[in-house]
């Protein structure tokens, strides 16, 4: 199946403007996947090491990585299944459990391709930043710190392609995409950023 997804509110990027500290956090996550940790790291653009950004493919272009939609296919599978709108036996019949999504969207589900080229609507590659205080609470009390974020304008598309070893799965895809339209992905989507719409392309 392939899909365009049009942001219909700004995305704001994820990566980690300071290598080191995204070297690390990497390292953390996915010990063992030093092929992969290099990758992303040589796709790190150089800003302020106090923002997040948007990785860069090799001609400079900013883009997202295939596990970033395999994240929001997450979340949203989760969102549904608190809905209780399907039943635990439909759920099991397509092991998308609350124990099982994710292992199941991490095995039978694939996005093409790798690095998902961002085709913003100016075209000239150049985005601005997203300012926002964060709050938050401690034991000490509430604190308040300044985010900072690249944001990719509305209008914004990407082209996928999503590949299914259980066809049944395609089904689930496509509420999970239209979740979309009410919670986005990347950077403070609780507050509307990343929502999207989103059609299938026909194979020509």
């Amino acid at each position: 199946m392939k899909v365009e997804l049009t942001f219909t509110e700004p995305l704001l990027g994820t990566v980690i403007g300071n290598k080191e500290i995204f070297e690390e956090f990497i390292e953390s996550k996915n010990p063992k996947g030093i092929e992969s940790k290099n990758e992303e790291i040589d796709a790190l653009p150089e800003i302020e090491k106090a923002s997040t950004a948007f990785a860069r493919d090799i001609d400079g272009k900013p883009m997202l990585w295939d596990y970033q939609i395999k994240g929001f296919f997450k979340e949203a599978c989760h969102a549904m299944i608190d809905t209780d709108t399907l039943t635990n036996e439909e759920l099991k019949s397509v092991r998308l459990t609350g124990y099982l999504h994710k292992r199941t969207i991490d095995r039978q589900i694939f996005v093409m391709p790798r690095r998902i080229k961002l085709n913003l609507p100016n075209g000239d590659g150049k985005l601005p930043f997203c300012g926002r205080p964060l709050r938050g609470e401690t034991k000490r009390g509430e604190y308040i710190a300044l985010a900072r974020s690249e944001e990719a304008p509305v209008g914004t598309k990407i082209e996928i392609e999503i590949i299914t070893l259980n066809k049944k799965l395609n089904n689930f895809i496509m509420r999970w995409l239209d979740y979309g339209a009410l919670l986005g992905m990347g950077q403070w989507r609780n507050s509307g950023k990343g929502r999207f719409s989103w059609k299938e392309l026909k194979s020509e």
